[in-house]
């Protein structure tokens, strides 16, 4: 495939789609289960404004959170002065929708309303605010017991500016950006990825008007420019100029895109392109057209968490592996890879969730794929997703040469929130026949 058929191809994936009409019914039904409180108006839709990603045209499919304002009126803000005024108002937005929901999880959550559709797996995320004279909005904050300022039209507005004078590619950048950090686990926000987007245009104007096919050099810059990005705990939001925190260090992950889109440019118009693009920005790239598969000397057995969740990252998980045999000291996966050391075969692997962010429950899924020819000759690609027999743990064996991958899947409330794979480059082919491990058919596990 050329260059703009994948990018173009890419980008039509990651538009909302259909999802648009049912957000506009939730956001709507709940303006008018607030107006009907607050103003005494049945059936009124007004006083409402998304604002996050969806407001700034900036989310993709599969977008699952929802940033809503609704305007409160004027005339009560005396009513709501004092520590008590942010919980009350809160509150009371809480209960209306309750009445409005009955069998639907609603919570308050320091400075918003969560309302968690399940049918849907949308959740919106209310916040009852007071607008001031110059565009901004005052806001509940439960943790400090007062209200605080936010200013998200001016956002809107600096997106849409940069989106003008770049020929629409700012927005396609930060769709692309957020596929990246989706199909890689990068806990970032999204107004932090649309201010590094806006602050990349900034620095640069090679691409004010480029088209999909320098999307990849695009690609290619944005990345070299994240990875050498200065270590710090906020950024300058765009437009509104408030502090956005940085969750996670991004850099060493965008290291990783931008050596991956190295390789992908050097291997245009082969297949292994498209492989390398779908590392970067997940399986909203579609993979180069190949012989009947019915042809293939193996089953394509692996499977795509996007095709059983929706995938938001929004907390951090990690993983490793223990490499033991007998007779030998127990070593970690990641240190081996850091150092350059060989995996070899006939080694024991337990793969184990070293850390995570996610408050339980939650349900973890594993995923191990094997690749290279010796895979596909002995009809081992696997790649199902499954859950482990032991609780965050799953045990393999390397049995043959190849560049298999590990991955876990953090899911919670229907949504994937976490994700993160290890790479197993097995050096060579074990001589002793096995019937499990790295190489075996799931169930194995």
């Amino acid at each position: 495939m050329k260059t703009s058929e994948i990018f173009d191809a890419l980008l039509a994936n990651l538009k909302v789609g259909e999802a648009v009409a049912t957000i506009a019914s939730r956001r709507d039904e709940i303006a008018k289960a607030l107006n009907k409180d607050f103003r005494s108006k049945d059936g009124c839709t007004d006083h409402k404004l998304m604002v996050g990603s969806f407001g700034r045209h900036t989310a993709i499919n599969g977008v699952s959170d929802l940033d809503m304002i609704f305007i409160l009126p004027s005339g009560i803000r005396s009513n709501y002065d004092g520590e008590t005024g942010p919980r009350r108002i809160l509150n009371r937005v809480r209960d209306d929708l309750k009445a409005r929901y009955p069998n639907t999880d609603i919570r308050v959550d320091q400075c918003v309303v969560r309302v968690q559709f399940t049918s849907t797996a949308f959740k919106f995320e209310v916040q009852p605010a007071f607008e001031n004279a110059d565009g901004s909005f005052d806001y509940p904050d439960t943790k400090a017991s007062r209200w605080k300022i936010t200013k998200p039209r001016e956002e809107i507005a600096a997106t849409k500016e940069c989106n003008d004078n770049t020929s629409t590619n700012m927005r396609h950048l930060a769709r692309m950006a957020r596929a990246w950090k989706n199909a890689n686990g990068v806990n970032m926000g999204g107004l932090l990825i649309d201010t590094l987007v806006h602050n990349f245009f900034a620095q640069t104007d090679d691409y004010d008007s480029a088209g999909t096919n320098s999307f990849d050099f695009m690609a290619r810059d944005f990345f070299e420019f994240l990875k050498d990005e200065p270590e710090q705990d906020y950024y300058l939001a765009l437009g509104s100029r408030q502090h956005v925190h940085v969750k996670t260090k991004f850099q060493p992950k965008a290291r990783k895109a931008y050596n991956r889109c190295l390789k992908a440019i050097e291997d245009e118009g082969k297949a292994a392109a498209n492989q390398t693009w779908r590392e970067v920005f997940g399986t909203s790239v579609p993979l180069a057209k190949s012989a009947n598969k019915a042809s293939w000397p193996f089953r394509d057995t692996e499977e795509f968490i996007e095709d059983r969740y929706p995938i938001d990252i929004s907390e951090n998980v990690s993983i490793d592996c223990e490499v033991t045999q007998d007779g030998w000291r127990p070593t970690r996966l990641r240190n081996m890879l850091g150092t350059g050391a060989l995996l070899r075969s006939d080694k024991n692997l337990k793969f184990w969730v070293t850390s995570c962010s996610v408050e339980e429950p939650y349900t973890l899924k594993w995923k191990v794929l094997n690749r290279g020819q010796e895979a596909e000759r002995r009809d081992m690609v696997r790649g199902q997703i499954v859950e482990s027999r032991r609780p965050g743990t799953i045990v393999e064996h390397s049995d043959f040469k190849g560049e298999h991958v590990v991955e876990c899947y953090v899911v919670k409330d229907g949504i994937v929130v976490a994700r993160d794979r290890i790479d197993v480059p097995i050096s060579n082919t074990s001589l002793k026949p096995r019937g499990r491990g790295i190489g075996a058919r799931v169930g194995d596990i």
